[in-house]
């Protein structure tokens, strides 16, 4: 495996899959020779929406997030797409490594030539996300690849980082996960373009959706109306319905929606900078550390607070 990143972006680009593993790897790294080689290759999302569709799914853990995913790679790859899934798994507290949990629900697709899947870890990073997302997009857009899922951790009122990622967000949600006052309360009104009650076989799915669609009428605002969709992954029912939607969707950024799609993409780059700025501050806090404070601050003699007040 050739250890010149220039090299090695081209040939993940080129469909070299190893080699596209390895780059996401680096990505991951943060190795900032690989970033600037990606800089040097077309990334079609920069300039406009359309292809590759970008795709999130998130909600609470349970919903069926992975086995919808799985429902659309299925249905994708049926209609001739390459499809990528970046599946943001919870990181170990120990070793920061990913829980490869949610990557197991998909396994019959990973054989498949034209389906590319990588779990990410979170390494404990609000939003959803793994920090290094948005930059493994870019480097399956450039991939050339049709169709990207992201999958998320979980959601809460944290967790907005997908917004800024994907083109269409799926939130899944499931009987079980309470009413549409629960979902304003975890911001999921605002990062919903698609709503999917999962698991629509029991008690409570159609309740849960008529509150979702008077939620979604009551709330203000121009543009895409969002739309509701029941649906029973498990029993490959209401899946098109769905994939209609953010097809729908899609076709709306690219028209009306193109200045709010714009803006998540403005979002997403000054997130990423923040993101890279606060890792570096960091390290080099770390790094920096006096033995002797350090030892002050695990025995309790002195304060976090009074160590960061000297560091400024």
């Amino acid at each position: 495996m050739t250890s010149d990143p220039q090299d090695l972006v081209a040939r993940a680009l080129a469909g070299d899959r190893r080699s596209l593993a390895r780059a996401i790897t680096l990505v991951e790294l943060r190795d900032p020779a690989v970033a600037t080689a990606l800089g040097a290759h077309s990334v079609r999302r920069r300039s406009a929406p359309g292809v590759p569709h970008v795709v999130g799914l998130t909600g609470p853990p349970g919903a069926g997030k992975s086995t919808f995913a799985d429902r659309l790679i299925g249905r994708a790859v049926d209609d001739g797409q390459r499809v990528a899934v970046v599946a943001v798994d919870p990181s170990s507290p120990f070793s920061g490594g990913a829980i490869l949990g949610d990557r197991v629900r998909m396994e019959r697709h990973t054989g498949q030539e034209s389906v590319f899947i990588r779990s990410l870890s979170s390494r404990g990073h609000l939003g959803g996300l793994s920090s290094a997302t948005a930059e493994v997009v870019d480097l399956l857009d450039a991939a050339g690849f049709d169709l990207v899922l992201v999958e998320t951790v979980g959601v809460g009122q944290s967790e907005l980082g997908v917004m800024e990622v994907a083109d269409t967000v799926l939130v899944v949600l499931t009987p079980e996960s309470g009413d549409a006052v629960q979902a304003m309360k975890a911001g999921l009104m605002e990062i919903a373009d698609v709503f999917v009650v999962n698991k629509s076989d029991r008690p409570g799915a159609d309740r849960l959706v008529r509150e979702l669609r008077r939620t979604v009428e009551l709330t203000p605002g121009p543009g895409w109306r969002v739309p509701v969709r029941a649906a029973s992954a498990a029993r490959d029912e209401g899946v098109d319905e769905v994939l209609d939607e953010t097809r729908a969707h899609l076709a709306w950024c690219c028209g009306d929606g193109e200045e709010r799609w714009s803006r998540r993409r403005g979002d997403a780059r000054v997130r990423l900078y923040l993101d890279l700025v606060a890792e570096t501050a960091r390290d080099a806090a770390r790094a920096g550390l006096d033995p002797t404070l350090e030892q002050a601050l695990r025995d309790g003699s002195i304060t976090p607070h009074e160590v960061a007040g000297r560091a400024r």
